[in-house]
Order: C-alpha cells, then sequence, then structure tokens
C-alpha cells in the first residue's frame, strides 16, 4: 500500500483505532495489541483505549511471531483468545460477540466465522490451542492439525472476508463503510 494501512482513515479515524473500538463494543475487555515496525505512530494511534501493547519489531516474522508476542501478555486465566486481524477493519460487533458466545458454548472448538461459505476472520483459539502456536510454525498449522476441533460459524458479516491488501481493497472498505 506504500504506507501503514493501519493508520489509513476509516470514519474519520485511523483503521486501527476504528477496529479497536469495535472490539472494546463488543463486550471484550482484555485486549493486547502486536505492533511491528511502525508501532509508535500505531500506540498514538490507539492512545486512550483500554488496551496493553506488545511490540514485534522483527521485521522479517510472520503473523504467527506477532501472535507469540501478543500471547505472552495475555490473561492466563483466559478460556481463549481471538486473534484479530486489523486489516479486516469491518467486522461488526455481533460476529465478535456470536464467536465469543459459539465459544462458550463449546469451549474446546476453534470457531471461525465464514461468510457464504467463505472462512474469514478473526479466528478464536481455545487456550489449550493456543499453546501450540508456540510449537508449530503457523496459525495454519495449528487450525488444520485436527479439522475435529475445529467449527465454521456462519455469519451474516461480510466484514470477516474483507481485507486490505491494495489500494482497491482500501477504496471498497471505505465504500463499504
Amino acid at each position: 500500500m506504500g504506507q501503514s494501512k493501519l493508520l489509513l482513515p476509516l470514519k474519520e479515524k485511523p483503521v486501527a483505532r476504528h477496529c479497536l473500538e469495535t472490539i472494546i463494543a463488543s463486550g471484550i475487555e482484555d485486549i493486547v495489541i502486536v505492533l511491528g515496525m511502525d508501532g509508535d505512530p500505531l500506540a498514538k494511534a490507539v492512545d486512550g483505549l483500554p488496551v496493553r501493547i506488545a511490540f514485534n519489531r522483527n521485521i522479517e516474522s510472520d503473523m504467527a511471531e506477532s501472535v507469540r508476542a501478543g500471547l505472552h501478555q495475555v490473561d492466563t486465566g483466559s478460556s481463549g483468545v481471538l486473534i484479530c486481524l486489523a486489516d479486516h477493519p469491518l467486522v461488526s460487533v455481533e460476529t465478535f460477540r456470536t464467536l465469543v458466545r459459539s465459544h462458550i458454548e463449546d469451549p474446546d472448538k476453534i470457531m471461525i466465522p465464514s461468510f457464504l461459505g467463505r472462512r474469514g476472520h478473526p479466528t478464536l483459539f481455545p487456550m489449550p490451542v493456543v499453546r501450540e502456536i508456540f510449537s508449530l510454525q503457523s496459525l495454519r498449522e495449528v487450525v488444520h492439525k485436527d479439522p475435529d476441533r475445529v467449527s465454521v460459524i456462519p455469519v451474516t458479516d461480510e466484514g470477516v472476508i474483507l481485507d486490505m491488501d491494495t489500494p482497491e481493497d482500501y477504496k471498497k472498505i471505505c465504500d463499504n463503510i
């Protein structure tokens, strides 16, 4: 994108802040945001929100490494962890609530939302599965390790599949808000 997509404006605020405010509005309270090399401007963009910040300054790392950095700050009493991608800024409050409710009903399953049959984000991992993230190479590997422990949750929220990887994606996101 040529710039930090998480600092792009969405409804007159940075994308990262928009995502976090949605998560907060859903009732999720223990929130850790992982920032990378461009973390200082992002930290300012989310200043004042009730979140803890972790850093992954390794520019060569993958998403799993960022997740590992954040997991070190997660409350060990949590029953699960929602892995949310800030480049999916249109996930609705109701989708977050649906995933949490599904986790409460079936706490041993990995919860993945789907829109019209397409799997999306965020993904909710039960704590015993979260620990595997430290020993396996990728989150995809964790999900595919045992398909019987995955529950795909149909949602009416297209935001679970809309991400921002290109300027065209960003325009589509802005047009859908």
